[in-house]
């Protein structure tokens, strides 16, 4: 018999908010406060459908079922662990990514310039046949942009083999093994010899060295690798775009995104035309260049 003085989801939920508003928890990985994360992960761990609380909110829970809830809550207030994972599970633009802890939890604007397919900076989208994406990370990126782009086939780099087993196992679950090629390497080195691409896109490591410092614990639990830019988050940047006519085509066009680093991204391209899209979170999270403006 459970020693806890909870009966129903509704006190499980009241409790979690509690302990996550006085953990002072940082909600960054696809909630943004304590409810709603305290709602999912409850949802989540007692197998209910992710979109449908009220319903249940007053249902008198098992002892076992008690249990395994304040586990989630123990391991999210107390090692600061991001939700994703816990569930083993991260969304973007309504769809469902496996993710574990070899991979950062996905965000990226992208999700929302794909469903635009990025036009009109790429004409004929529904026409478009190589994508190469940079720092595929979990493959959710890719995943994307064949269903922004239905006749292309998309090459994904990463340099992390822990990251490309994430991405193959999502991969797998989208059917996509025809339409994803994924490359173990650093940035463009992995790549067929004299390939080409009218559009790359990429969400690299650009946090810089200041920022790294002041990062919530969750973000700690993420690879360092795929978050550290160096000194002024720059460094993985410098090297995509010192590669990148190379790899594009003459009428070609590289999209990059970059967080909070407008600043940074400007004094280290002083002379470079930057295109900066609309994204819902303002107009200074992604760049694009022109294969013909790049040395």
């Amino acid at each position: 018999m459970s020693t806890h003085p909870f009966i129903t989801l509704r006190d499980l939920l009241r409790y979690a908010v509690s302990r996550f508003t006085e953990a002072k928890l940082s909600f960054g990985h696809g909630t943004a406060n304590a409810y709603d994360e305290a709602a999912y992960l409850l949802l989540h761990t007692l197998h209910l459908p992710l979109d449908t609380l009220d319903p249940f909110l007053d249902a008198r829970l098992l002892p076992a079922e008690i249990e395994r809830v304040l586990s989630v809550v123990n391991r999210r207030a107390g090692e600061r662990v991001p939700a994703a994972y816990i569930t083993n599970e991260a969304w973007m633009h309504g769809q469902r990514f496996y993710v574990d802890e070899r991979v950062i939890v996905p965000r990226s604007f992208f999700g929302e310039l794909f469903e635009e397919q990025l036009q009109p900076w790429v004409a004929h989208p529904d026409a478009l046949e190589d994508v190469l994406e940079l720092c595929t990370g979990s493959g959710c990126l890719p995943i994307l942009a064949t269903q922004a782009f239905p006749s292309a086939h998309i090459d994904a780099v990463d340099i992390s083999a822990d990251a490309l087993a994430v991405a193959r196992i999502n991969v797998r679950d989208y059917g996509l093994e025809d339409r994803i090629t994924l490359f173990q390497g650093d940035l463009y080195a992995p790549l067929p010899a004299g390939k080409r691409y009218p559009l790359i896109v990429t969400n690299p490591p650009y946090v810089n060295e200041t920022s790294m410092q002041a990062l919530p614990p969750e973000y700690l639990h993420e690879p360092r690798l795929a978050l550290a830019g160096g000194g002024d988050g720059m460094d993985v940047v410098r090297r995509i775009l010192a590669g990148a006519r190379e790899r594009l085509t003459d009428d070609g066009v590289l999209v990059v995104e970059i967080g909070n680093e407008r600043h940074h991204v400007e004094a280290a391209f002083p002379d470079l035309p930057l295109t900066w899209l609309p994204t819902s979170n303002g107009d200074d999270m992604v760049f694009l260049v022109h294969a013909a403006d790049l040395a």
